[in-house]
């Protein structure tokens, strides 16, 4: 790697605190004038969709989330006073709740209890961890799925302290079942201690869906609203993730301003000069534009270690499509995994430096070491010194092996950075989307996944009813409800029954010939 090279593809945005160096992916010129046409067709496409475009041509909707960070933007006033009167009450209901003004059974509230799914809890988490401190307002803590042992690790942490605990439950559809599943065993936590669960929630969901009604039927203290506009996985910076980040006691304001700076910066037309479309290029070189590698996201800081978690939602339900917006069968998307640095160097970098070259890396610089001064370690170096050094040295590593590999700099980890970090890629997701020429705004995946799962709980209904003081075998059930071409799935439900007491299910026998009776 050259120092010329790196000079001449380093984007460097010193103002922001920010560069993105594509050095040492393998490109040059030649292909760079030759994506020319993707490039024009992308900018023109995001700037139609900035401007309020029909975006996600399957459910006849705009997408917006860029206008959350800029209501000025969007394409209606009315639609920017929304924008503008939700975060103003976000930050009225966050102010209320610290001074005591809004209050629990047992007073104060110091707990946040966050209950999400996806983008309704990712992002949150997030922003959560990368930003928290001693000085946090309040204690943030998630149920994000649908496992009731996870429930109780969580509730065990609340024990007491229920009458101080405010529950922030988020689901746009307002039906998903993971995060309804979760508000109605916390309702019953806050009933067996005796305490009003709707005087101790408020709910971020569409007007009028299940959850809105619900909410407003028994008198929840706020509602604040969640657009249609506005995908799951793009809702940070929604009442989504600005309203838990509010409470915590983060500046959600710096946080704005740095996914704002950012979208500016990515609106450039020039690609040497537009990190996000910089980046949607190498991930279109690095992948042959068909998701043939994966990308590994590897930050070296303890606070963004739930980033990869974080982008493996963004970039595989936006981009990991069957088909293409003509119909054609493409299979596009890309994987995403990762941990954090130094960490990795001792779990799977000896397989990207020496193995199977499948993936292209991202490392994720941080230049502050921390908030105040650090001792030596040795004579002149400190711990923050090493970190770097295991950076620039495994990078050194890789790209020795012709691994291709970009690097992201930021100056620190504040809400500012965080901030630009989340609309780096945000933009990033849409240009690769455009150039590949799918809809990164759907996911008719997850919706067939919640298809499925009604199904087997129909099958579970049916299997109840047909179980009695007789044994019957898996087989001679399926067969009994019509359903022998599910025999393997009756077969599980019936052993997820006899392991639960509660469902009154006893196995006798072993292996496949097992019977089933319920008491």
């Amino acid at each position: 790697m050259s120092w010329e090279r790196f000079k001449k593809y380093l984007i460097n945005l010193d103002k922001l605190g920010f560069s993105l160096d594509v050095s040492r992916v393998d490109f040059d010129d030649a292909w760079l004038s030759s994506m020319e046409p993707k490039i024009k067709k992308a900018v023109a496409d995001m700037k139609a969709l900035e401007g309020g475009s029909i975006a996600n041509p399957d459910e006849k909707r705009m997408v917006g989330h860029y206008w959350l960070r800029a209501p000025k933007l969007a394409p209606s006033k009315e639609l920017s006073d929304a924008i503008s009167e939700n975060l103003s009450n976000i930050k009225a209901f966050a102010k209320k709740v610290h001074s005591g003004e809004i209050k629990g059974s047992d007073g104060k509230f110091k707990y946040v209890l966050c209950i999400g799914i996806g983008g309704s809890a990712l992002g949150p988490q997030f922003v959560s961890e990368a930003l928290s401190t001693p000085k946090d307002k309040m204690k943030v803590l998630f149920l994000d799925n649908t496992d009731p042992d996870g429930y109780d690790i969580v509730f065990s942490q609340l024990k007491g302290k229920l009458g101080r605990t405010l529950a922030v439950v988020a689901s746009k559809s307002g039906g998903t079942p993971e995060p309804r599943n979760a508000m109605l065993e916390a309702e019953e936590k806050w009933k067996a201690e005796g305490l009003d669960f709707a005087k101790h929630a408020v709910v971020t969901t569409g007007v009028g869906s299940k959850l809105y009604n619900y909410a407003k039927e028994r008198g929840f203290l706020e509602f604040f609203p969640m657009w249609d506009w506005v995908g799951g996985r793009t809702s940070e910076f929604s009442a989504v993730g600005l309203l838990p980040a509010a409470l915590q006691g983060i500046k959600i304001d710096s946080m704005i301003k740095g996914a704002a700076k950012m979208d500016a910066a990515t609106r450039a037309k020039s690609a040497l000069s537009n990190p996000a479309m910089m980046l949607a290029l190498m991930w279109y070189k690095c992948t042959g534009g068909k998701g043939l590698k994966d990308m590994v996201v590897l930050p070296y800081k303890d606070r963004l270690l739930l980033f990869s978690r974080y982008l493996q939602q963004l970039v595989m339900e936006s981009l990991g499509k069957e088909l293409d917006l003509d119909g054609n069968r493409v299979e596009q998307g890309i994987a995403v995994y990762g941990n954090k640095g130094s960490t990795d160097q001792h779990a799977y970098v000896q397989q990207l430096r020496d193995g199977i070259n499948n993936y292209f890396l991202t490392f994720i610089e941080v230049l502050r070491d921390r908030g105040g001064e650090s001792p030596e370690v040795e004579p002149g170096a400190t711990s923050g010194d090493y970190l770097q050094a295991f950076m620039l040295g495994t990078r050194e590593a890789v790209s020795a092996k012709n691994r291709d590999n970009i690097t992201i700099t930021v100056e620190d980890v504040s809400p500012f950075s965080v901030g630009l970090l989340i609309a780096l890629y945000d933009r990033t997701v849409g240009f690769y989307a455009d150039m590949v020429n799918i809809n990164a705004y759907h996911q008719p995946g997850v919706e067939a996944g919640k298809k499925a799962a009604a199904r087997i709980l129909e099958i579970k209904r049916k299997i109840s009813e047909k179980l009695s003081s007789t044994p019957k075998t898996a087989d001679e059930i399926a067969k009994e409800i019509n359903l022998e071409n599910d025999t393997e799935i009756v077969f599980k439900v019936l052993k997820h029954l006899a392991v639960n007491s509660q469902n009154g299910v006893r196995a006798s026998g072993s292996g496949f010939d097992s019977s089933f009776t319920k008491e």
